[in-house]
């Protein structure tokens, strides 16, 4: 889990989004190279003791979305990560602390207070999150799933 650390630490966290129902955060390595985290299990952003986005809010639908919000992106999240990636691009915060626990949890913690805490949730082998930069090898929980 060193690795996640290596890869994480000092990144600027840009943008976070969805490939369907899971979700992804984007960060910026120093030489612009692109750091993902693709999380398949439940996981929140904070900003101080504040949830400001949540996996469950993909389940539901902005004000007259109509029935196809979730394929149109727009669900809850998806104007929730809009207002947040404009708070990256403005702050351009720089990761400043990553853990990773014994049970798959990780918490990924960046300037002006936010974090990106994620939790995996099923007992079974299943992939919960894994972390790269694009181009080069995947790490994540449980490990033998990536």
């Amino acid at each position: 889990m060193d690795e996640i650390t290596r890869i994480l630490t000092g990144t600027v966290a840009h943008s976070v989004g969805r490939a369907v129902d899971m979700g992804i955060v984007e960060f910026h390595g120093p030489d612009d190279e692109e750091v993902m985290v693709h999380m398949q299990c439940p996981f929140r952003i904070v900003h101080a003791t504040k949830i400001i986005l949540g996996s469950a809010d993909m389940r539901y639908a902005q004000k007259d979305a109509g029935a196809q919000a979730f394929d149109e992106f727009r669900m809850i999240y998806d104007a929730r990560a809009t207002k947040i990636n404009k708070i990256l691009g403005q702050l351009r915060p720089s990761v400043d602390g990553v853990t990773v626990g014994l049970s798959g949890e990780l918490t990924v913690s960046w300037e002006q207070d936010f974090r990106l805490e994620v939790f995996p949730d099923c007992s079974g082998n299943m992939e919960a999150w894994r972390a790269f930069t694009r181009g080069e090898a995947h790490h994540g929980f449980p490990p033998e799933t990536i």
